[in-house]
């Protein structure tokens, strides 16, 4: 197959989302597809808005001769009329690849009520869906509940087919190498309760909260915070105010020697601290699918997640971790609390989490998925 793949800037970007991406393109071109990745530069929302007009993407589309286009959906401020405008000039058909809605995240209503306009007329104009979750199938379900019918005149004859898929995100490209005697070795040796923080440093990945939570918890603890504090400046310097001022205050007078802030690193080194922690505590507000929940319990440790979006596909509360409300520190508290006084259920839950990791297809084998529907659906 020839495939073209419309994303935001480099595929390298750190995310769950573009590690998808990556990682299908990898296995793509490695059964021998061609995929020509086109990356649109990064502006705010509406600067991409006027990328639907764009006479060069718009003939560069045109003159490709795909057999599919796949789109990132993160991409659809910039395609929901360029779609429409390129329809009739092409005939190979567009595929979203749907980690999650924008406008399933928590911001104003005014402005979720734009992002779901776009959104939706978006999701009408492709003609086949990629989802990383069931909640993400849900929720474009719910967005639009009437597509329009997929289009199959348009292409060879090839009966009804499938429209969509669900290929879920997988972890072992961190290749996790720790044996179950190690796991239980961690979980029950003394020490500070050791929780990791795995993310960008922006509003929805819900660090403000963790934090909040940790200065109500008694007993001893250590936070690492594995991300960029620069990826929303704004916010990075509200998590700092935010520290300052509990110390100053005596509500979180331990909080400055508890909490490091170790920056993006590599996977080597994120695997590294994943060998070394307890658990991971990412209290989104919401996730389509929340890969680092995945990555963590590949290392034996127990998750803390909300229950917004698609974590509960993944945690499975009191087995292999917990789920709480999102923006509830004293939640939140609790579970963290329970881990630091009962060892004994932090080793049975550590060894749960790797068991969930064991069950779970790999990246090759839902990639695979995802080749055989695209197979399915090429002009």
């Amino acid at each position: 197959m020839r495939l073209g793949l419309i994303i935001y800037g480099s595929p390298d970007t750190v995310s769950g989302g573009y590690l998808y991406d990556r990682q299908l393109v990898a296995h793509l071109r490695a059964a021998g597809d061609e995929v020509e990745v086109i990356s649109l530069p990064w502006r705010n929302y509406a600067a991409h808005l006027t990328q639907n007009f764009s006479i060069e993407l718009r003939r560069r589309l045109a003159a490709a001769r795909y057999d599919v286009l796949l789109q990132d959906e993160l991409n659809h401020p910039s395609l929901f009329l360029l779609n429409r405008r390129l329809r009739p000039r092409v005939r190979y058909p567009f595929i979203s690849i749907v980690h999650h809605l924008r406008s399933c995240e928590r911001r104003p209503a005014w402005q979720n009520a734009l992002y779901r306009c776009i959104e939706a007329a978006y999701l009408r104009s492709v003609d086949g869906f990629v989802f990383n979750s069931e909640t993400t199938r849900e929720a474009v379900s719910a967005l639009t509940p009437h597509p329009q019918p997929f289009p199959l005149s348009r292409y060879r004859e090839r009966g009804e087919g499938l429209r969509s898929i669900v290929a879920h995100p997988a972890a072992d490209h961190l290749a996790p190498a720790l044996t179950s005697a190690q796991i239980e070795a961690r979980a029950i040796a003394a020490g500070p309760l050791r929780v990791l923080f795995v993310g960008n440093v922006i509003p929805r990945k819900g660090l403000h909260t963790l934090l909040a939570a940790l200065a109500q918890v008694r007993g001893e603890w250590r936070l690492s915070v594995v991300g960029r504090l620069d990826a929303d400046p704004k916010y990075g310097r509200r998590i700092m105010r935010r520290i300052r001022a509990m110390v100053e205050t005596g509500s979180g007078a331990s909080l400055l020697n508890r909490v490091s802030f170790l920056g993006r690193l590599s996977d080597a080194e994120l695997r590294a601290q994943l060998e070394t922690h307890h658990l991971l505590a990412v209290p989104s507000s919401y996730e389509g699918f929340g890969i680092v929940y995945l990555e963590a319990m590949a290392h034996g440790l127990p998750v803390i997640a909300t229950t917004a979006g698609a974590a509960h596909e993944i945690v499975t509360p009191g087995v292999d971790g917990y789920l709480v409300p999102p923006e509830d520190p004293a939640a939140l508290a609790g579970a963290l609390q329970t881990f630091l006084a009962d060892r004994e259920r932090l080793r049975a839950m550590s060894l749960a989490a790797r068991a969930r990791y064991e069950r779970h297809p790999t990246w090759a084998q839902n990639m695979s998925r995802v080749r055989e529907f695209l197979i399915s659906l090429a002009v």
